[in-house]
């Protein structure tokens, strides 16, 4: 079976991808493929056997990954039973999945939303390639995923999937006015109980987003910073870990925003939902830097259906993922903090975001699913004793 792309243009969904496995464009050396991989526009990625620690990270440049690995290797992890991963450690690990791709075609991968709200860091590196994440037309080869979690000691297994890879065939981001005109169609963004007015919009060559660190309570929690030297966290078993085992919650500062302390990692909301249309793939695009020293997210994928309804207002809040460098940084509520870019699809996917359920639709909480509702522990009666009164409001952004 061929993969006919003839005329095509636009990410590819869900359907296309199946049609990619079967004509031989991505293929599987270890694993048959699953239909749980299979998101509206893109594909989960999968953990080999082996994970290799390395003394730094590298891109191959001019020579293949095996080759450039071999000096940087220092041990190998078998994780067909699961292995551990160290802090601030640098892995390689090579996956299951491999591209034969035609000229016509080109990859992107980002981490998975769950990795991102974890502080992993992972991106692809490919043969003979400068840059990361970006899989050139006809590359042809095994792919390779550099995984640093940078808050905690995790234990991961062959078959788990961090991170997500996009197929396009000549992709081309939507102009401002295009992004209006979507708007003006469906609205893409919406305020806390209405969709925003098209001549609101913040646009400049994507869609800006706010952050959310409003609070009409004294104490309330804001958002969530990763602890330091906590314990192990388990990506293999049951998703239930107590999140105050791993987490502190933020509070605004006197007079309000927060101010984040250098290279602490913090989750947080926007302040506007965020609805992606089916006919529309979105990505959360690097951040300008000169508008501060801060990395704003590290999971940039939203599939088509993200936050979408028929039901008024829709949307959903986009979780944040934000680290300062080198100096303390003020962030206040409202301030631009990431922005959105959108691209086509060559068609409808046969499914959408959230239509055979997912954690992360209509999300009021910035945590990853491994972990127990915060909400729950305060109802459970945790023996916290910090202030609840965010946390027993429903209506609270963050819940």
């Amino acid at each position: 079976m061929t993969l006919d792309l003839d005329g095509i243009q636009g990410v590819l969904p869900s359907q296309w991808l199946r049609k990619a496995f079967d004509s031989g464009i991505i293929v599987s050396s270890v694993y048959a493929r699953e239909d749980a991989q299979f998101q509206p526009a893109s594909l989960d990625l999968r953990l080999g056997e082996l994970a290799y620690r390395l003394q730094c990270s590298f891109l191959p440049g001019s020579s293949t990954v095996e080759k450039a690995l071999s000096s940087l290797k220092m041990g190998e992890l078998d994780l067909r039973d699961g292995a551990i991963l160290e802090r601030n450690r640098p892995y390689l690990i090579p996956l299951s999945e491999s591209l034969e791709l035609p000229s016509r075609l080109l990859g992107r991968t980002n981490p998975k939303s769950s990795t991102g709200r974890l502080d992993i860091f992972t991106r692809v590196i490919t043969d003979y390639n400068d840059s990361f994440d970006n899989i050139p037309p006809c590359y042809k080869g095994r792919l390779y995923l550099e995984v640093i979690s940078r808050s905690f000691t995790i234990k991961v297994q062959r078959g788990l999937s961090l991170n997500q890879l996009r197929l396009a065939a000549n992709p081309v981001n939507l102009t401002d006015e295009e992004i209006r005109s979507a708007h003006d169609n469906k609205a893409l963004l919406y305020g806390r109980d209405h969709a925003i007015p098209t001549q609101n919009l913040a646009l400049n060559k994507g869609l800006f987003l706010t952050i959310s660190l409003d609070s009409e309570a004294e104490r309330e929690t804001v958002g969530w910073r990763a602890k330091k030297n906590s314990r192990l966290l388990d990506l293999t078993g049951p998703r239930s870990h107590d999140p105050f085992e791993f987490w502190e919650r933020v509070y605004p500062e006197p007079g309000g925003g927060i101010v984040l302390e250098p290279e602490e990692f913090y989750l947080l909301m926007s302040k506007e939902r965020v609805a992606v249309p089916p006919d529309l793939a979105a990505e959360m695009i690097a951040y300008d830097p000169t508008s501060g020293e801060l990395r704003t997210h590290y999971a940039g994928f939203f599939d088509p259906g993200f936050g979408y309804s028929d039901d008024e207002p829709a949307g959903s809040y986009a979780a944040l993922e934000v680290r300062a460098h080198d100096v303390p940084f003020k962030l206040r509520d409202g301030q631009r903090i990431c922005k959105l870019s959108f691209e086509r699809l060559a068609e409808e996917p046969d499914k959408t975001y959230g239509s055979e359920g997912s954690h992360y639709q209509f999300q009021t909480l910035a945590l990853s699913k491994h972990f127990r509702s915060p909400f729950q522990e305060r109802r459970l009666g945790s023996g916290d004793a910090e202030p609840r009164s965010s946390l027993n409001d429903l209506t609270d952004p963050l819940f």
